[in-house]
């Protein structure tokens, strides 16, 4: 094996993939670039993933137990009351000097009303973690993880939050992200804006005309959340020429996507509906165009020209190159993969090739800062680990600020260095705690040589060789500038 070639396939599994984990770099060397196209040929399947509940049915688990704490906890209050009539009855009979007061019984029916609903489980946590572990243990798993990155980009570019809807947000990856991940970009949006979790955390469940049926009745008004985003964040990106003309009548064209309501449909309850009550009548005018198609295909037709637009080539090109090249990609690059989407009506694999099979992905050195949860991953790959604790991970990933499918902002998380610098220091608690429990299956001299293929800069290895201890050695080499650039 050559230089050249174990060095192109130490930055393919860095640069595009997961990092390297024992063997991958002798996997792929004799044709590092055909070995992450191959990769992209492969379904994106999980089958670990078989068993975990559907975005509905979580939601409805969810709200199921909701209902049964109001209920349990209402119940409670009810069983405080009247116990607190029968005892003020005794002590009257009795003579009783010291009646309880309102807010003594108050409080004493708030806290078993508290104590009876926190009796109910809450299903939404476990769920989340179930859904982590095997995200990330795809990830773990991936002979290279060139399209488990691609899953995470994509997830990160349409966010939602589990700060706002926790149960949908695993099962919203799975569903709308993953299946589309390679495909054409216009499935993969429709996907997404349709996606009730979407739905949910921007706010379009209410969103109403003020010329429909229940805008009228009820006088609540429209919602611009998801049309804003769709335009800013999703397609053309900031300063592309839509106005605020334009977010308004895409805000109406959007009215009536919504979600069947878990407490009126117990085996649909929390699915997609288009519902005709909410949606704003007529035609509406977006990007100098008139929709005036009926119900749910006025929006579903915008969101086709949306993904067709040029804006929306150059948007989603400059943001891949700046996640996988450089937070400043040359610009050949980025109009290379921009004219690709165009020439294939957007079809994503054929994007993702075209920037692996570039000159300029491989020519810029090793100096992108890995995001945290990248970073994470490949801490755990270089030491053959395939199996994590999902509450342990997830905790690791919100001490170092990246919290697993809980951004900032439907922005996402940022993918610039500035970002993510000045939280280098937290990163060795997270190094050190693993090193500690990895010490005694990991060897680092063995992770040099075998995992890393020797890339590891001279520096580098004398400070390993100093180490104290193991545990000390490890946590060295994962902050090393070697193992946290790509």
């Amino acid at each position: 094996m050559s230089s050249s070639a174990k060095g192109d396939a130490v930055l393919a599994l860095h640069r595009f993939g997961m990092g390297p984990r024992p063997g991958s770099i002798a996997a792929i060397a004799s044709d590092p670039r055909g070995a992450l196209i191959a990769e992209l040929d492969r379904p994106l399947t999980l089958a670990a993933a078989e068993g975990l509940p559907s975005s509905a049915k979580a939601y409805r688990t969810v709200a199921d137990a909701n209902a049964r704490r109001t209920a349990k906890a209402k119940q409670a209050q009810q069983q405080a009351k009247k116990q607190q009539v029968a005892t003020a009855g005794t002590a009257m009979v009795e003579g009783a000097s010291e009646p309880q007061s309102d807010k003594q019984a108050q409080d004493a029916g708030d806290m078993a009303a508290k104590k009876a609903a926190d009796a109910v489980p809450d299903p939404g946590r476990p769920i989340y973690l179930q859904e982590a572990k095997v995200r990330i243990e795809a990830a773990l798993n991936a002979e290279i993880g060139f399209a488990e990155r691609l899953v995470w980009f994509w997830s990160n570019h349409f966010c939602i939050s589990a700060n706002r809807i926790q149960s949908m947000s695993g099962a919203y990856e799975r569903e709308s992200i993953r299946p589309n991940a390679l495909g054409l970009f216009v499935d993969l949006l429709q996907a997404v804006e349709m996606h009730p979790a979407m739905l949910f955390y921007l706010d379009n469940l209410a969103s109403m005309g003020a010329n429909s049926i229940a805008g009228i009745n009820r006088s609540r008004g429209l919602n611009e959340n998801l049309a804003r985003e769709t335009l800013e964040l999703h397609t053309l990106g900031v300063r592309t020429g839509y106005t605020q003309d334009d977010v308004i009548s895409f805000s109406n064209v959007l009215t009536g996507w919504t979600l069947v309501p878990p407490g009126d449909n117990p085996e649909h309850g929390g699915e997609f509906t288009f519902n005709p009550r909410l949606h704003e009548p007529g035609g509406q005018t977006v990007l100098g165009k008139l929709y005036d198609q009926e119900g749910v295909e006025q929006g579903r037709a915008v969101l086709r020209d949306l993904a067709a637009h040029p804006a929306t080539a150059t948007h989603v090109a400059n943001k891949l190159a700046c996640h996988f090249i450089a937070d400043t990609p040359p610009p050949a690059l980025v109009e290379l993969m921009a004219r690709t989407f165009r020439d294939t009506e957007g079809n994503l694999k054929e994007v993702a090739k075209a920037m692996v099979s570039s000159e300029d992905s491989w020519s810029l050195p090793a100096t992108k800062l890995k995001r945290p949860s990248e970073w994470g991953v490949a801490m755990v790959r270089s030491t053959g680990i395939t199996q994590i604790d999902p509450t342990r991970f997830t905790a690791g990933q919100e001490l170092l600020g990246e919290p697993l499918w809980r951004p900032p902002s439907p922005k996402g998380y940022p993918d610039d260095e500035a970002s993510w610098i000045d939280g280098i220091g937290r990163r060795l608690d997270i190094a050190n705690n693993f090193a500690e429990r990895a010490a005694a299956t990991a060897d680092p001299h063995d992770i040099i040589e075998n995992v890393m293929g020797s890339s590891i800069s001279p520096e580098v290895r004398q400070a390993v060789d100093r180490a104290e201890s193991r545990q000390q050695a490890l946590a060295l080499l994962f902050m090393s500038a070697d193992f946290q650039r790509r």
